[in-house]
């Protein structure tokens, strides 16, 4: 067996799982889950149709790097939302089977593990960069977000030390949990450590399409490199899905664009690893991609919700708006997330996640997720509603 392998933790939600058994919610209540962040709007029928209509290539063999046409369609789309001079279809973008599985492959691809190599991360994290460093032989190496710095990483905390053993470096904007959108000024800051270090940066975008305000769509990692001046995105990579825009998370369809050369070592991986995207997903990503009327309403069903919720609880969880994603990033009273969660589902039958879950112990012990739940708001406005007051009822008594 891989030894490597022992060094992994257990998911959230199988931690979940086990400070949630033995536990009978109060039957009275119909259950209601904010702990996944599942899409639950529909899918739109344009992906459907094109899926079914597309059926008949499942006959044949896909190619790792996809269709043109779709690597035309992803490199179209890239341009436009994003404002780029242009994106390069042939050598610029690959399709990927959801943004997990690449994120976890492309560390796989360019992290050298020797002389004690580590991989940085936003802390709290995505699990999948902590298992991707792991698994690819090195250490993660955490960035603590924290009410102290408003929820953002302080990358210039970051020990000149740890700087120069960095093999990769993994940004997720807009964030999950805490829905921060990163700068210029930032993304300034992680471009000059890369070009000082060598170390390539992963830009985990799959919440960029989730924003509240219509007139200031999230700044993406591709756009911040041509306004620093880095048109070949050198070093850099972005990955995007179409779970969260398009409600779309069973299609595991996505794309990942950037630096030239990586996406070629990255295409050479996945060729022996076998990940090439089905023909008729491909088909229905086209469609996906073409198409951003289903996306702005995907985003109005969300602001709708947050509307709803914020009046609700801000007076008793102390919750602001995030800048994008569909996640509230709360603060419990007391402190103690875990007893929060596990008494507010006995209650009152409505399921979280800690937000310790997310998180490790950062530089100086402390768990920055620790007295935090996160709330995805992907049921329905009612189902939502609901939710929030029996929240707002638990926790005033």
């Amino acid at each position: 067996m891989n030894p490597r392998l022992k060094t992994l933790q257990a998911y959230p939600f199988e931690r979940l799982r086990g400070l949630l058994e033995g536990v009978s919610p109060d039957p009275g209540f119909t259950p209601l889950n904010l702990s996944i962040g599942e899409p639950k709007h529909p899918t739109p029928a344009l992906i459907t149709d094109a899926l079914i209509g597309s059926l008949a290539g499942l006959s044949s063999y896909p190619a790792t790097a996809g269709s043109p046409e779709l690597r035309r369609a992803l490199a179209a789309w890239l341009t436009r939302r994003h404002g780029l001079p242009g994106v390069d279809a042939r050598h610029q973008v690959l399709p990927i089977n959801g943004s997990r599985e690449a994120l976890f492959a492309f560390a796989q691809t360019v992290v050298d593990p020797a002389d004690g190599a580590l991989v940085v991360c936003p802390n709290p994290f995505y699990q999948i960069y902590e298992g991707a460093a792991l698994l690819a032989g090195a250490s993660p190496w955490y960035v603590d977000q924290n009410p102290a710095n408003g929820y953002r990483c302080d990358w210039q905390a970051v020990p000149e030390a740890v700087w120069r053993r960095t093999r990769l470096l993994f940004v997720c904007s807009p964030g999950n949990p805490t829905g921060a959108v990163m700068t210029q000024a930032e993304w300034d800051l992680l471009f000059r450590l890369s070009d000082e270090h060598g170390f390539c940066i992963a830009a985990d975008e799959c919440y960029s399409e989730i924003y509240l305000d219509e007139a200031q769509p999230p700044l993406g990692a591709l756009a911040a490199s041509v306004a620093a001046g880095r048109p070949d995105f050198r070093r850099l990579v972005v990955f995007g899905s179409l779970s969260k825009r398009s409600n779309a998370p069973g299609m595991r369809s996505g794309y990942v664009a950037g630096d030239a050369e990586l996406l070629a070592a990255f295409l050479l991986y996945r060729t022996y690893h076998g990940s090439a995207m089905s023909p008729p997903v491909q088909q229905a990503s086209i469609a996906a991609w073409s198409d951003e009327a289903h996306v702005a309403e995907n985003r109005r069903q969300y602001r709708e919700k947050f509307a709803a919720l914020q009046p609700l609880l801000e007076p008793v969880l102390g919750v602001q708006r995030p800048q994008a994603g569909f996640y509230y990033w709360a603060r419990v009273p007391g402190g103690d997330d875990e007893t929060f969660v596990r008494e507010l589902y006995r209650r009152c039958n409505v399921l979280t996640l800690p937000g310790s879950y997310l998180a490790r112990p950062g530089p100086d012990g402390s768990n920055p997720g620790r007295g935090h739940v996160r709330l995805a708001l992907v049921e329905p406005l009612a189902a939502c509603v609901e939710a929030a007051g029996r929240i707002v009822r638990f926790v005033t008594g």
